[in-house]
């Protein structure tokens, strides 16, 4: 019997275990895309205790703790951080096979020198510990980004932000680790939310001009673009359904933009062809500027429309959307691709049945511009776990090119998450490790070695051009 979480923790080989400790564990880590509030690093936010830094905000584990039966006032409720903290650590005793368990433990082991295993018996034992921890300089925000070999962090930020923070971040010789802006307008081409005159009107306002016409919207969007490329931003993001392509002309959106903002709803067919417009204006715009475009489709959000009304989005109520057309994911970006506006773009799908399809879109677009122009993102939130992370790694590497993966991302809004990568590494690594073992691949170390250090850190920083 291994030992629980040991230092080959998840390495079955020992090619896998070479592998992960003499070339990925020590490797940097860029992490492209998170939901991290960039003021906390700015300002070296100091946490009063384990559960500000671990369960506030992380809808993973209230999701869990919800399937335990834990009531809502121990989750987001006005319990205190103890007993929530102990409630979690009750729930912990219950989470046998879920990633939850050992992204936990991967966390406690790094961050608090914790080797044992967190439970209702071990509760104080670990609150303690964590929160006499916390208290030490080493565990503000910036030194446990240090402390994690960050180089890199990319956040994700809306058009009207000002990006303060992150110039606050840039102008600080005190700190070397880059936080750069991503671009997220998503509330722009939400079209048929409630709220989206609201949204319009706050855009204008952040701009200084009027927007009362779609070419208007795009002139703002363009402006707002160049400003955070002065910032450093060369990443788009952008949450889907699904990637549709209903297009429509210049006239048409017109109307349909103008229709919405007077307070009209739209059909379904008007709602697609405005963001089909809205998502090609985006890639082309990318391209201009040599960004690299993120899809992140196949969601279904806010399900519990009881609890949304009471916590708002983000809060642990969405699943996966099972209609995502792979047929208008190529006709999308045949588009961009017929007038040589195809930007760099990564596909990520909620479901993993799109696996198979994405690797065979890929193939479709790639040129010379870059090793794997259109990737096939790291298994996504509901997959990134060890099941996800292998199917999606196999997939690629029978369909695609696995070598130029850019890898993983944390796409978490804790600064303890960075542990992910490791979880991701030791996967990767023993993945290769069986093929080698296996005799599917020659043990060459010196391919080896260049394989694993790019796909954990190299590949994403030739492929997004980040200069560090």
């Amino acid at each position: 019997m291994k030992a629980f979480m040991d230092k080959d923790f998840l390495l079955e080989t020992e090619t896998a275990k070479k592998l992960y400790h003499d070339y990925a564990e020590t490797t940097p880590i860029l992490d492209y895309h998170c939901h991290i509030n960039p003021r906390e690093i700015a300002e070296d936010r100091q946490f009063d205790n384990i559960t500000q830094v671990w369960l506030g905000g992380d809808h993973y584990k209230w999701r869990f703790m919800r399937s335990c039966g834990v009531e809502e006032k121990y989750i987001t409720g006005d319990a205190s951080d103890y007993e929530k903290f102990c409630k979690w650590a009750e729930c912990m005793g219950k989470a046998i096979g879920n990633p939850l368990f050992h992204w936990s433990h991967l966390e406690l082991r790094k961050y608090f020198g914790y080797s044992g295993v967190l439970s209702k018996k071990t509760a104080d034992e670990v609150w303690n510990l964590c929160n006499a921890k916390l208290k030490e300089p080493s565990m503000s925000v910036r030194n446990m980004i240090k402390q994690s070999n960050v180089t890199l962090i990319c956040t994700t930020d809306d058009p009207i932000d000002s990006l303060e923070w992150h110039k606050a971040i840039a102008e600080d010789d005190s700190f070397d680790v880059q936080v750069l802006p991503a671009w997220r307008p998503d509330k722009a081409m939400h079209i048929q939310k409630s709220d989206f005159a609201d949204y319009v009107a706050k855009l204008a306002a952040a701009s200084d001009t009027k927007i009362t016409t779609f070419a208007e919207l795009k002139a703002v969007l363009t402006n707002r673009m160049e400003f955070f490329a002065s910032m450093g931003c060369n990443i788009s993001d952008h949450s889907l359904e699904y990637v549709m392509y209903t297009p429509a002309s210049e006239e048409e959106v017109t109307a349909i933009f103008a229709k919405r903002l007077s307070g009209e709803v739209l059909t379904k067919d008007e709602e697609n062809k405005y963001k089909t417009e809205f998502m090609l204006f985006t890639g082309r715009e990318c391209h201009r500027l040599n960004w690299t475009m993120q899809l992140h489709y196949g969601v279904k959000r806010d399900n519990n429309k009881l609890m949304y009304k009471k916590l708002g989005p983000d809060t642990g109520f969405d699943c996966i959307n099972n209609y995502a057309p792979s047929a208008q994911m190529a006709d999308f970006l045949n588009a961009l691709n017929e007038t040589e506006q195809l930007p760099r773009t990564i596909l990520y799908s909620l479901n993993p049945n799109d696996n198979q399809a994405i690797g065979t879109i890929l193939g479709c677009f790639q040129d010379s511009s870059a090793v794997a122009k259109i990737q096939q993102g790291s298994a996504w939130w509901f997959n990134d776990n060890k099941t996800g992370m292998i199917d999606q790694m196999i997939s690629l590497a029978n369909l695609g090119n696995l070598s130029g993966f850019v890898g993983m991302l944390t796409d978490s809004r804790s600064f303890l998450s960075y542990t992910r990568h490791e979880y991701f590494r030791r996967i990767l690594c023993n993945l290769i490790g069986n093929w080698v073992e296996n005799g599917e691949f020659p043990d060459d170390f010196d391919i080896l070695e260049e394989i694993v250090k790019d796909i954990s850190y190299y590949n994403a920083v030739r492929y997004f051009g980040f200069k560090l």
